[in-house]
């Protein structure tokens, strides 16, 4: 239900949504182009998939400090300052004569693209009331998977066709673009958070809700970690295990891509009624679907079957676990809890990669999804046993269980140092004085 003063802000979040769109189909986009790349610049496919380890390394080195240097500058100039620095870093991608040149033009890349997950992770929550943060979620991450349905594929056959530097001009030249629209559409917003009478400031640490931003970040970082140990290498997977041609891959990737926007809109559904289930159905779908692909390397129909399964269970994880944080997160800490959550998000990207790199001339290619579905697994029992420790806590408290959706229905008071505070059912004074 929309809030009853102001419409919801689609056209701000569809304009969010296309940078995402960008960024991840750049960060993603060595990965369909790996024989491209290193046949061009004579080095090894390990050598260009560690392209991927270098862009989330850079991302996680400086997100949080970028975050910090940042924190008093308006988000929205703040944003089309980093799509500058993106698009330099994609021409600079696209004219690399070298490796090493391509190197430094994806550490400029990391460093435009951390701090704007560190802005834009949060801005759907200043955008809407605490109720709607879940679609206002799923639309946003609607940029992200659509990049897996076009963007990745789209790059993937335009670096087959007419070379991999075209691919990253491409995207310099879109996001030149992109910045008049972030001027026209995309709403500002305060995200300075005042004190309400009595208040104590307190660093984000002593925040109640940070043990639990600081789980979901560490959920983050085992699940991504687990899906880029195998998904960094999905180009050598199908063409050399499965037997595809290589100008098919990009067809494969959309098969992916595509199964990933079922996903996101069944996340849009779960994450307001059945959060809690629903990412624990989605990971075990992952889990199966990816155990699988594994043992049917030699039978590509099959392969195909399950990589849909295997994108339309994905495709929802991360826009779940983002609305699970802005949830169990206060408005005190949203912006370092993005800041956090980025910076998970490219360590899991960056160590799967890595872990991967490892593997990939050690053991069968077929062999890394079977480590994929091991770190995958792993958080879904470590997500398991910490709901049901809460639930627990929660009973013997005196409270009956509730599920992250309804802990904004909860007439929990907000503990600031010693004083109680309290506060409208999940709302937060930022979020009262949006409802307005």
């Amino acid at each position: 239900m929309n809030d009853p003063v102001r419409p919801f802000p689609w056209i701000g979040l569809l304009t969010l949504g296309t940078a995402i769109f960008f960024m991840v189909t750049s960060e993603f986009l060595p990965t369909g182009l790996l024989p491209q790349i290193a046949g061009d610049l004579d080095v090894s496919e390990a050598q260009v998939g560690l392209l991927v380890t270098i862009f989330a390394g850079t991302v996680v080195l400086t997100t949080a400090p970028l975050a910090a240097l940042t924190r008093r500058f308006d988000r929205k100039h703040l944003i089309l300052v980093v799509l500058v620095v993106f698009a330099i870093a994609n021409v600079g991608a696209a004219l690399a004569p070298d490796y090493g040149l391509l190197v430094v033009a994806r550490v400029l890349g990391g460093l435009a693209h951390g701090l704007f997950w560190a802005v834009a992770g949060a801005y759907a929550g200043y955008l809407v009331p605490k109720h709607q943060i879940a679609r206002a979620v799923a639309v946003t991450s609607g940029g992200g998977t659509v990049a897996f349905v076009l963007g990745v594929p789209a790059g993937t056959a335009l670096g087959t066709a007419v070379g991999w530097r075209a691919s990253f001009f491409v995207i310099a030249c879109i996001v030149a673009v992109l910045m008049l629209a972030v001027v026209r559409f995309l709403p500002a917003v305060e995200h300075r958070q005042s004190l309400a009478t009595g208040e104590i400031s307190l660093p984000a640490r002593r925040d109640p809700t940070f043990p639990s931003v600081l789980f979901i970040c560490l959920l983050v970082l085992i699940v991504v970690g687990g899906q880029n140990v195998f998904y960094t290498y999905i180009a050598p997977y199908l063409i050399d295990s499965v037997g595809f041609a290589e100008v098919s891959v990009g067809g494969l990737l959309f098969v992916y891509g595509g199964a990933g926007a079922i996903g996101l809109v069944l996340a849009g559904f779960l994450g307001s009624r059945f959060p809690r289930g629903g990412l624990y159905g989605m990971l075990t779908v992952v889990i199966v679907a990816v155990t699988a692909i594994g043992l049917a390397a030699g039978v590509p129909f099959l392969v195909v079957v399950l990589l849909f399964l295997w994108g339309a269970a994905f495709g929802g994880i991360p826009a779940l676990l983002q609305t699970r944080l802005l949830h169990a997160a206060s408005a005190r800490v949203r912006d370092i809890g993005a800041a956090l959550l980025t910076t998970a998000f490219n360590i899991g990207i960056g160590g799967g990669a890595a872990i991967g790199g490892f593997l990939f001339p050690i053991i069968p290619t077929p062999s890394l999804a079977f480590v994929q579905a091991a770190i995958i697994g792993f958080g879904l029992a470590l997500l398991i046993v910490v709901d049901l420790l809460r639930r627990r806590r929660e009973k013997l408290g005196g409270r009956a269980p509730v599920d992250d959706a309804d802990a904004e229905q909860s007439s929990v008071p907000l503990v600031t140092g010693s004083i109680m505070l309290p506060e409208h059912p999940g709302r937060t004074q930022h979020d009262r004085h949006d409802a307005r």
